[in-house]
């Protein structure tokens, strides 16, 4: 009766892991070897653990990231600039506790995504928040907030945002409105929050991509000079991927 109470009161508090850990040890004849200590130490790294599992799930739920990338799925076997060394610093996230950026630059297919989503991904394991975006899409719902109202909300959930990922940048040029849009965005992260963007314009060609030229230098001013940059080359992966299959194809 006194067990059963324990692993109500248990739920009751919200600690499901260690009502799991607690019943475990209950199962096991030999439990009683271990010293309190040992077995409350295990309780409470049980229950550690599932919140760390819940807040990760959580934030991965918030990000909505387009891949479910990791770092250590990152291929490097084929030529395409990558340095390991570099990915390896990155996913360590300091550049995030130090809201500085990241600028992924390179051709169609070749990985841009899929990094940035693993970068993402390794922030929400510790702990930070991130949100993906195309920027077509952003900027469509920025056009929608402009009419709805909801404009100020909006750019405040993108401020709270610790790691916010803007993909596929623009190739065509941005309007006036697009323009002061993105501008407001990376003016309320500058020096307190953290962005990825990846694109296939090469950095030195972003001013062009943006029409309002005064506009242009504040928006590089506040995401380049303060970031991390990766260059990709080389064909797309997904051609590269799916080579092998159509080896066996033609040989059967």
């Amino acid at each position: 009766m006194l067990v059963e109470h324990t692993i109500t009161r248990l739920n009751d508090m919200r600690l499901a892991g260690m009502s799991e850990a607690y019943s475990w040890q209950r199962e096991k004849p030999n439990i009683h070897e271990l010293s309190f200590d040992e077995r409350l130490g295990m309780l409470v790294d049980r229950e550690w653990a599932c919140r760390q599992d819940r807040r990760l799930s959580r934030l991965l739920k918030a990000a909505k990231l387009r891949l479910p990338a990791c770092v250590e799925d990152i291929n490097y076997r084929q030529p395409r600039g990558l340095d390991r060394n570099v990915i390896v610093h990155l996913a360590a996230c300091d550049w995030t506790r130090n809201a500085q950026n990241v600028l992924i630059t390179g051709p169609t297919g070749v990985g841009k995504t899929f990094i940035a989503c693993a970068l993402a991904h390794s922030a929400c394991r510790q702990g930070f928040s991130a949100r993906y975006y195309r920027v077509p899409r952003l900027l469509s719902e920025l056009a929608v907030a402009h009419g709805d109202g909801s404009y100020p909300q909006l750019l405040s959930r993108l401020s709270r945002t610790r790691l916010l990922i803007l993909d596929d940048w623009r190739t065509a040029p941005l309007g006036p409105s697009e323009s002061h849009d993105i501008l407001e965005i990376v003016d309320d992260r500058s020096q307190l929050s953290s962005t990825i963007i990846a694109g296939q314009l090469p950095v030195e060609d972003w001013h062009a991509s943006i029409i309002d030229p005064s506009v242009a230098d504040a928006v590089l001013d506040r995401l380049v000079h303060n970031s991390h940059r990766i260059r990709l080359k080389g064909e797309s992966m997904r051609k590269v991927e799916q080579r092998p299959q159509r080896t066996i194809d033609q040989g059967t």
